[in-house]
């Protein structure tokens, strides 16, 4: 379970960083954040948010990498 809340805030922490600093990445995420649960452990295997934790920071890093010059106005 312990690993389950860490994972899911790491998500919730990452997917409100890109909203707020990178919205126009935002907007190509198909989630709501508010629907990541918080309480008892739901049916998602640990790999899956894992696996999805992972696709977020590459996706930012991408982003990043790619979009370098215009960021940095």
């Amino acid at each position: 379970m312990k690993e389950f809340n860490v994972l899911t805030e790491e998500i919730t922490a990452l997917t409100l960083e890109i909203e707020t600093d990178f919205p126009e990445l935002y907007r190509f995420l198909d989630e709501n954040p508010l629907t990541i649960p918080a309480h008892d452990l739901p049916s998602m295997p640990l790999e899956k948010l894992k696996d999805y934790l992972t696709s977020l920071k590459e996706l930012l890093l991408h982003h990043v990498e790619t979009h370098r010059e215009y960021l940095q106005d």
